[in-house]
């Protein structure tokens, strides 16, 4: 059976923005899912049933490949789905274009865009004022993003004007010309959602950008663009109909009833992070983020390491399934018994 004809299963919650860029990716693609709806803070036991302690919203997977992290997710969709007539591409194709695409990855999700834009929140908002939300989220956080609401608010302008210059850039540059979309392209691809995920995001919310600093009036070509874009994807939602929503056990029946989408894979003792740790497939490693939800450690057994990814076995209460982490932001560490006291 061909990956694309297994079963996907997404993880997440409606007002995740994180999450939007995988349903949006899937939604242009026309790829067909089926969702498993989240609570915006833990407990997650729908989760916990395939055995995983990772905390971060989207969790996709594919037959019985579970995959963390949106940018990996996304990677493995556009591996996994090659283009079709039923499932267009949305990849850059020339050079330029690729790079453009990574390189806006990289600028809204590492440069602090997105933990910027997330400080431009106002307290006045209904969650803001949740204790059991601000407690989950200073967990997930650490410091120094756990800091008190009081002292975030102190820096909200900060905030703005870092938020302000990632706006500023987009129009005067890509969108300067007054193209439709980021690559020039007839409509919206993966450049265009790496782009616009954390600016829709926080537009959306009401009072979050005050409109005399950064609004339509101060840069019209951004604004048309997330406007565009929002009709384009929810025209297609529409025309789709809305994913089917499936209860936590039948999430994992689904998954742990499928086939594996990709190989096991192997471990090269040549890598450097193997060979510094002594490691070989079939030993137990712990595998987690480095900037946030840190304290979830997923343990498994080690199936895979290559440098883009790593593949633990993870036993939950009714099957194993194999997690994908990326390289990039996460770590993985020999499983210690004594360190695990």
């Amino acid at each position: 059976m061909a990956p694309s004809d297994l079963p996907i299963v997404l993880y997440h919650y409606v007002f995740s923005p994180v999450a939007r860029r995988v349903v949006w990716y899937l939604t242009l693609r026309r790829i067909p899912y089926v969702q498993c709806m989240q609570p915006n803070i833990l407990p997650r036991p729908d989760v916990a049933q395939l055995g995983i302690t990772y905390r971060r919203i989207p969790i996709l997977s594919i037959g019985r490949d579970v995959y963390l992290d949106s940018r990996l997710i996304i990677r493995k969709l556009e591996e996994l789905y090659p283009p079709s007539a039923a499932h267009p591409s949305l990849s850059a194709t020339t050079g330029d274009q690729k790079a453009i695409e990574r390189l806006l990855d990289f600028f809204m999700t590492d440069s602090g865009i997105f933990r910027a834009a997330s400080s431009c929140l106002p307290s006045t908002l209904p969650v803001m004022k949740d204790q059991a939300f601000l407690k989950d989220r200073a967990e997930f956080a650490g410091p120094p993003a756990s800091k008190p609401i009081v002292e975030k608010a102190a820096r909200r302008p900060t905030f703005l004007t870092l938020v302000r210059d990632a706006v500023e850039l987009l129009e005067t540059t890509v969108l300067a010309d007054g193209r439709d979309w980021v690559l020039n392209t007839s409509g919206p691809m993966l450049a265009d959602i790496e782009a616009v995920w954390v600016l829709k995001w926080i537009a959306m919310i009401p009072g979050a950008l005050p409109k005399d600093f950064i609004g339509a009036q101060q840069f019209p070509k951004v604004f048309a663009w997330i406007d565009r874009f929002t009709k384009t994807v929810d025209g297609i939602s529409k025309e789709l109909g809305k994913p089917e929503a499936v209860k936590g056990d039948q999430a994992a029946a689904k998954i742990l009833n499928s086939t594996y989408a990709e190989p096991e894979g192997t471990v090269d003792g040549r890598e450097l992070v193997a060979e510094a740790l002594g490691l070989k497939k079939g030993d137990t490693v712990k595998v987690f983020p480095t900037d946030s939800g840190v304290n979830h450690k997923e343990t498994g057994t080690l199936l895979s390491l290559t440098s883009k990814e790593v593949v633990i076995e993870v036993e939950g209460p009714n099957g194993v399934v194999r997690v994908h982490s990326p390289r990039h932001g996460f770590t993985l560490s020999k499983f210690s018994e004594k360190a695990s006291l």
